[in-house]
C-alpha cells in the first residue's frame, strides 16, 4: 500500500498498530499519510490510488465497511485485503480523544495507546533514493 501512495506522490507516511505495543497477538497495521485536502475531497486521491491497486481496496467510505468474525467494528476493504488501515491527514481531527476529552489530530492520536493513553511508538516510512 505504501507503493500505491508513493505512486501518487504521497511521501509523508506513518504507521503503528498493535505491533508497536506489548500485545500478545498483534493483528494489523494502522497509519496515516499527509495529503492535500482537495486531492481527497474531490475523490481524485481515491481514484488514483485504486489505479495502482488490483484489489481496489482504497476507500474510507463508512458504507464500504464490512464486519469480520470476532471483531467488534466493521472494517474497511483495505483491512480485509491487507490487514492495514491507512487514513488521509490534512490537519483534521481524528475522532479520537485524549484522557481529558480533547479531540486529537492523527499525528497525536497515533502516538497514544488507545488501551491506556500512554505514549507509543510510530514509524515514519521513508523512500530511499
Amino acid at each position: 500500500m505504501v507503493g500505491h501512495l508513493w505512486a501518487v506522490g504521497i511521501t509523508e507516511i506513518f504507521v503503528d498498530g498493535s505491533f508497536a505495543e506489548d500485545k500478545d497477538h498483534p493483528n494489523d497495521i494502522d497509519g496515516y499519510f499527509v495529503c492535500d485536502m482537495m486531492h481527497l475531497a474531490t475523490g481524485r486521491l481515491e481514484r488514483e490510488l485504486n489505479l495502482h491497486d488490483s484489489q481496489k481496496a482504497w476507500t474510507w467510505s463508512p458504507a464500504a465497511r464490512r464486519p469480520h468474525l470476532g471483531y467488534p467494528k466493521a472494517q474497511l476493504p483495505m483491512w480485509h485485503t491487507y490487514r492495514v488501515e491507512l487514513y488521509p491527514h490534512f490537519g483534521q481531527l481524528s475522532g479520537i480523544t485524549d484522557k481529558y476529552g480533547n479531540e486529537l489530530e492523527f499525528p497525536s492520536a497515533f502516538r497514544m495507546s488507545r488501551r491506556d493513553g500512554q505514549p507509543r511508538g510510530i514509524i515514519k516510512i521513508r523512500r530511499t533514493p
